[in-house]
């Protein structure tokens, strides 16, 4: 059932996921100003402000991801509170071609991983991704754009933990416009309880950048 529940996803991610043009790095530098004070000069992130690493992400998933803040998907009425946060920054950007170039930029930028806060037991996260969330994020978690999944190693294993827990308590997801994040949402709450996203998160730190 879990197989043919993966399977069922990742058919539907392909099915819906967004083209984005090349972004323009330079343009999107200056866009990028008004997010310094909160995820940093290269994008490392800030845990005091609840402000996640972004630089190792993909373009596409960036843009993705400030699209629904702009839209009410993410960020709206039932989500964290820095998810409300966002939202009003993400709307700052112009248009459309704003958000792809500072997609872009931020995707240029570089900086280390973050140091490990979540404790977990690495081998049963392990197991647990490579059964539930491998398919989509692929070996070592490096992400597959064609399937809207982001990567994960490099990611702060603080924030990692803080979206498996809202995608399982309905803070994110559970907003009708946002398609992927039901699919997150499902997936998410496969896990059998806290202490398994715990390992899953130590694992997927343990990936490094």
């Amino acid at each position: 059932m879990i197989r043919h529940t993966l399977l069922f996803l990742a058919g539907a991610a392909l099915a819906i996921a967004p083209a984005f043009a090349d972004g323009d790095a330079a343009a999107g530098q200056a866009s990028y100003a008004t997010c310094i004070a909160c995820h940093g000069d290269n994008a490392q992130g800030n845990k005091a402000l609840n402000a996640p690493r972004l630089n190792h992400l993909e373009p596409v998933y960036i843009a993705a991801q400030l699209h629904k803040f702009r839209s009410g998907a993410r960020g709206g009425e039932g989500a964290t509170a820095t998810a409300k946060t966002m939202a009003p920054m993400a709307a700052v950007l112009a248009d459309d071609a704003a958000v792809v170039n500072v997609a872009a930029y931020i995707a240029g930028l570089e900086s280390p991983a973050s140091t490990a806060t979540v404790e977990g037991d690495t081998n049963m996260g392990a197991d647990y991704y490579n059964q539930f969330c491998g398919a989509c994020h692929g070996a070592g978690a490096v992400g597959n754009p064609a399937l809207n999944s982001p990567r994960l190693a490099g990611g702060d294993d603080w924030y990692l933990q803080a979206q498996l827990l809202a995608f399982r308590s309905g803070e994110r997801g559970a907003h009708p416009d946002d398609k992927t994040g039901k699919q997150m949402r499902a997936m998410a709450m496969i896990l059998p309880n806290e202490q398994a996203v715990r390992d899953v998160v130590a694992y997927l730190h343990s990936l490094g950048q």
